[in-house]
């Protein structure tokens, strides 16, 4: 089961609020990271709207947030442009050719006219400060955002706004070093009356206790002033960081060539994908009634449990290392092998924490396998499942 903790996104859109008042700028949630709309009306009030990535996600936060929604993608087709252009307040582009192709359709919008729509483009400061390549919109060949030579000379009329998104779970000093990249190559644009918004993306760990916020503060101030700009910033993570777990079961114990394997009711390539492409570790907790000396527990908490987390066996391997694999038939569904203070057994809990973002919004129901129900934990402790998934959302997915 996921279970995602409305006190934990709570303490972290109070500190965002926090930020972007100090910065005197605007944030949004970045709905690719975290799009479990039943939760929006408790980040509602710190924030200032969503990012859309598509006509999709801006229809969610349309019907469900309900307030500043920006769109961004690779490329629209006509269809889309005439329904994004009915409500969205951002709508920014990915490259000239499909600026072009939409500008007199846009710009002859009456929400257009009137300045409740205003259109920016993506740029590419080819900056890269990021260290997985997957996940660095800079790289050579790049098909996210315009580079400044693509610019040299062209008709800018009716834009009003530039957009870079290059970070990804990095800190302020990264930013720093971009924004260097972004003034040197397109800050003569930004300098230009016309333009009145710059949005500096996502990918920024505000809320993480190592996050330099007194950093970022300084910058988007430096910004405005330096531009005359209004600043956008659209953390997905930064909102749902250790605010979620995914609860898994061993279905299974066994050996196979020296190695200790558990077979777990969820899976990494279904379930928690970005374990297998960002690559990372997630943290996991045995679920145990013996008493813990350990100090870290998950996001989430239940009462009457105990925690305790598994080890790295390259620092403590001990005789209860095991191999965490999915239950489904590709060969590298795993999550990684971990320690334990005990030997796992059929019907153990395991608790994968840090699963509230990048997750639920990339899960699928590959190999037939069993999606976990979604439920939110209220500040009171009471626990609601808002959605529990059956056959029929693997039947009906393909037909």
């Amino acid at each position: 089961m996921f279970v995602i903790s409305i006190a934990a996104l709570k303490r972290n859109t109070a500190i965002l609020r926090e930020v972007k008042e100090a910065a005197g700028c605007r944030l949004v949630l970045a709905l690719k990271g975290f799009s479990c709309w039943k939760a929006f009306p408790h980040l509602r009030e710190d924030l200032d709207g969503c990012c859309a990535s598509g006509l999709w996600e801006a229809w969610l936060a349309r019907d469900f947030f309900q307030k500043y929604l920006l769109t961004y993608s690779p490329a629209y087709d006509e269809a889309d442009i005439t329904e994004l252009c009915e409500f969205t307040h951002h709508l920014d582009f990915n490259s000239l050719s499909q600026w072009f192709r939409f500008r007199e359709m846009v710009m002859a919008h009456p929400r257009y006219k009137s300045g409740d729509l205003h259109c920016g483009l993506r740029v590419n400061p080819e900056c890269s400060t990021g260290h997985t390549p997957i996940y660095d919109p800079c790289v050579a060949g790049s098909r996210l955002g315009i580079t400044a030579d693509q610019l040299a000379g062209a008709d800018l009329t009716g834009l009003s706004g530039l957009h870079f998104h290059t970070l990804c779970e990095q800190n302020s000093d990264d930013l720093e070093t971009t924004l260097a990249a972004v003034d040197e190559k397109f800050g003569h644009l930004l300098r230009l009356p016309q333009f009145t918004y710059l949005n500096m993306g996502g990918g920024h760990w505000i809320t993480k206790p190592i996050y330099d916020r007194e950093r970022l503060i300084r910058i988007v101030r430096e910004s405005r002033e330096k531009y005359g700009v209004e600043v956008w910033l659209e953390p997905g993570e930064a909102i749902a960081i250790h605010t979620g777990v995914l609860r898994a079961t061993v279905m299974d114990v066994f050996e196979a060539a020296g190695h200790k394997l558990a077979i777990l009711s969820v899976s990494a390539t279904a379930h928690m994908p970005d374990v297998m492409e960002m690559p990372y570790r997630p943290d996991v907790y045995l679920v145990d009634p013996a008493p813990s000396d350990d100090e870290a527990k998950p996001a989430v908490v239940f009462e009457g449990e105990t925690y305790h987390a598994a080890g790295d066996p390259s620092s403590s391997p001990t005789s209860h290392t095991y191999r965490l694999g999915g239950p489904t038939c590709l060969a590298g569904d795993a999550a990684g092998d971990f320690t334990f203070p005990r030997e796992l057994i059929t019907g153990d809990i395991l608790v994968f924490d840090d699963m509230a973002h990048y997750t639920m919004v990339k899960t699928t129901t590959f190999n037939g396998v069993k999606h976990p129900p979604i439920a939110l934990r209220h500040e009171d402790g009471t626990l609601e499942v808002i959605r529990e998934f059956g056959y029929e959302d693997f039947r009906d997915r393909l037909s």
